[in-house]
């Protein structure tokens, strides 16, 4: 029995998701380097989009969506993307590779991918919660626009990393519990149980990777400290050369870390802030994919991790400064974002 998952990227009003964001080059190149093995020329069949690889290039994800299609399409290929997201390397996510492979932890490689996917898919935004005795990584509804070859080469890449990045590829414990699309389920469903080795499920509520919670402790074959000190700063170099997200996000981040102090922040009252009503920045969230509870919880977890990262701040200070009136309600919501106690995540960071 699966467990149950809570809409917390409700729909929006309409099925038709606007598609954002981009692709890096690192991660694109993986199609380049499928069709090449199949023999085939990129530019015979991606002429009217990318008839080469550009290294510097970030690609938009309507092109790369259109990009997986004439290949898909060309090499009779329906589960193409499964194929191209299981060759992944920690190269082809360039340096943020290399950071994930040398840390110290599953969790703290989690933590980093997080902060900084927007490097390896800055398309459909991802969150990570507890259920029951399983971690849950879980895409809001741009996925839903990106189709099932995106998706499919999506899920495959990152459940093929962490098994490259855990001390044991056959470990069960790497294994996901279940998979979801939000997509139909095809005709041959065969080559995603192949690739997963666990129940894969269609038309759901949302894009899920359900990893047992013991993923969490798993060890990694290479940490090592120093690498990770010298590549974290090429990787934060990048992230900050990136484009600017939807303007209205960070306005709503912005209004929540200026109120938090006060408590818990209320839609309302935010809304009030950015000089529009509470019924128009709920309908502006909903059409973007998201709830401002989601994003409530999300910008408060970036808060912690970043003040419990100031070894200054007491727990206790940590636990005012994001509103709590008690440390033990703080701790909890850390329990539930992170699998992890505060204290526990900090140590994790320090090593």
């Amino acid at each position: 029995m699966h467990p149950s998952f809570p809409e917390s990227f409700p729909e929006p009003a309409s099925r038709t998701v606007p598609i954002t964001g981009g692709v890096p080059a690192t991660y694109v190149r993986l199609l380049f380097e499928y069709l090449a093995e199949r023999g085939v020329d990129a530019a015979d069949i991606l002429a009217a989009t990318a008839p080469a690889l550009d290294t510097q290039q970030v690609y938009p994800a309507p092109l790369w969506r259109s990009m997986l299609a004439l290949a898909a399409r060309h090499l009779q290929e329906p589960a193409l993307g499964l194929r191209i997201g299981a060759s992944i390397t920690p190269a082809h996510l360039g340096p943020l590779g290399y950071v994930l492979l040398a840390s110290s932890s599953v969790t703290v490689a989690l933590e980093r991918y997080m902060r900084y996917q927007r490097l390896v898919h800055d398309v459909s935004a991802v969150r990570h919660y507890l259920d029951g005795n399983n971690v849950v990584l879980e895409w809001n509804n741009e996925s839903r626009a990106m189709g099932l070859l995106a998706n499919q080469c999506g899920l495959a890449a990152l459940v093929q990393f962490a098994r490259t990045i855990t001390a044991t590829e056959e470990n069960a414990q790497a294994f996901p519990a279940a998979v979801h699309f939000v997509e139909a389920q095809p005709d041959d469903v065969a080559p995603y149980v192949a690739l997963f080795r666990c129940p894969v499920l269609f038309s759901q509520s949302a894009t899920r990777i359900i990893f047992p919670a013991a993923f969490l402790h798993l060890a990694l074959r290479r940490p090592d400290p120093a690498l990770v000190a010298m590549l974290e700063q090429q990787v934060q170099t990048l992230f900050a050369a990136l484009p600017q997200k939807d303007r209205l996000e960070q306005d709503i981040r912005q209004q929540i870390s200026s109120h938090i102090l006060q408590g818990e922040p209320a839609l309302d009252r935010i809304a009030e802030k950015l000089h529009i009503s509470g019924r128009t920045l709920r309908r502006r969230l909903e059409q973007r994919g998201w709830s401002f509870r989601s994003l409530l919880e999300d910008t408060r977890q970036r808060m912690a991790q970043d003040y419990l990262r100031d070894a200054r701040l007491t727990l206790s200070e940590v636990a005012l400064l994001l509103g709590y009136s008690e440390q033990s309600a703080f701790n909890r919501a850390f329990l539930r974002w992170t699998g992890m106690t505060p204290r526990r995540w900090r140590c994790a960071c320090a090593v």
